[in-house]
């Protein structure tokens, strides 16, 4: 039977969708290119926004009218809080939570069997973590799930709701799964989960730094990435780590969300604009030419347009790398859906394009500070003459090559910027 996989949404989905594929495959299941094709269609869905849990509904829905005589199972967040929603749409065959997706090859055997609607959408609240292995990554750099949930609570947030509390993994697999990827080729590892710096919270005298701490020493490892990170985590002990170990790469994703005091109380984030610039000052000490990109949420309840300007302000005084720029998304449950002062769609659209704007500005402003310098990358795509990858500070690296290049670390010297390429010779 052949299986084709739809990720949405987060690095842990992307995670979590290349375990299940690996298990499929190690049972004897093919890969279909299209879903048209397809015996079994996973559809792992996300409801961070509106729109990406309107997205989720769009893809079950296309999955089903491509292939009505598949097996349709739907996985991840929006299975997690929509689950009565999603089992009444005609053709869905399996709904699974955000746990359990590590027993979705006995679902699979169990519906084939029986042919009834399965559901397993488990409360994951005070629940141990779920242990899904990977043995191969379909991209360059691999992604290694560390973690799972987040208690922050947020006010805007819908995660801690469809992800639940937080739970770590092991060390000993974290470590393990490492060694495999590097066998397979990966030169560079990205820690990912819901909330990665509060690994270890449930542990003894083990926490996020000891973790950074094992993994540096592993052979072999020629980069380990931070997919996110809150400045709150950041402590001397990281900080430490990212000054003396070099295959901590020179990229940090460190969430803003506000730039004002105001509202980033409103959104019941730990920290005030003081607070985040002196940490991102100390990280620029130790690492002068670090890039850090971040996350803003436009039009919070409440946020007026002289609020607007002054998060405006702040972000460009910051320097950033690179901006991801999220409209505000209403989210059902959250404490943020009940605040007065919603602020209208067109106003939201248009801040978040002159935050677009400015994004762009800034990362310009970043690329040029390499020109003439020499860096290494490793090219993840080839395409027509060209290999494409990013540096250890993630800059996105256009260079000539071939496929025979791809995973490779190669030393180039940036010579000229075609946005939002560096190009490198």
């Amino acid at each position: 039977m052949k299986f084709k996989i739809i990720t949405l949404g987060c690095k842990v989905n992307t995670y979590e969708s290349n375990s299940i594929s690996d298990t499929l495959l190690a049972n004897g299941y093919e890969k279909a290119l299209d879903d048209r094709q397809a015996d079994i269609v996973i559809i792992n869905t996300c409801t961070v926004t509106n729109t990406a849990n309107n997205k989720s509904l769009k893809m079950i829905r296309h999955a089903i009218r491509n292939n009505r005589d598949a097996i349709i199972i739907v996985t991840g967040c929006s299975a997690q809080v929509y689950h009565k929603q999603i089992m009444e749409i005609d053709g869905v065959s399996i709904i699974i939570g955000t746990v359990g997706k590590s027993q979705i090859l006995k679902y699979i055997e169990e519906y084939k069997k029986n042919k009834e609607q399965i559901i397993d959408v488990k409360n994951n609240t005070n629940i141990l973590f779920e242990e899904m292995k990977l043995n191969n990554f379909d991209k360059t750099r691999a992604f290694v799930k560390i973690q799972d949930g987040c208690n922050n609570f947020c006010s805007y947030c819908i995660i801690p709701f469809t992800r639940g509390s937080v739970r770590s993994r092991n060390k000993d697999e974290i470590i393990n799964e490492i060694k495999t990827l590097i066998n397979y080729g990966h030169h560079e590892i990205v820690l990912t989960g819901i909330h990665t710096g509060n690994y270890g919270e449930e542990f003894d005298n083990y926490d996020f730094a000891s973790l950074l701490s094992d993994l540096v020493k592993i052979q072999g490892l020629d980069r380990l990435r931070i997919s996110s990170i809150e400045v709150t985590e950041l402590n001397d002990r990281v900080l430490s780590i990212l000054e003396k170990e070099k295959v901590l790469v020179s990229h940090l994703h460190i969430p803003l969300q506000a730039g004002t005091d105001k509202i980033l109380k409103a959104m019941n984030r730990k920290y005030d604009t003081k607070y985040f610039k002196e940490k991102i000052d100390k990280i620029r000490t130790i690492r002068p030419d670090i890039s850090i990109s971040t996350d803003v949420i436009v039009g919070f309840p409440g946020e007026t347009e002289e609020d607007f300007i002054e998060s405006m302000d702040f972000i460009n005084s910051m320097k950033f790398s690179k901006i991801h720029v999220f409209p505000y998304s209403k989210r059902e449950g959250t404490k943020a859906a009940t605040f007065d002062n919603q602020v209208d769609e067109k106003v939201k659209k248009d801040r978040a394009r002159l935050l677009i704007k400015l994004s762009k500005k800034l990362e310009i402003e970043y690329m040029d500070k390499f020109m003439g310098k020499e860096v290494s990358f490793i090219p993840e795509v080839s395409d027509n003459g060209f290999v494409y990858g990013h540096t250890g500070n993630y800059l996105y690296l256009k260079a000539n090559g071939t496929s025979d290049d791809l995973k490779k670390n190669k030393i180039v010297e940036i010579i000229d910027i075609d946005y939002p390429y560096v190009i490198g010779k």
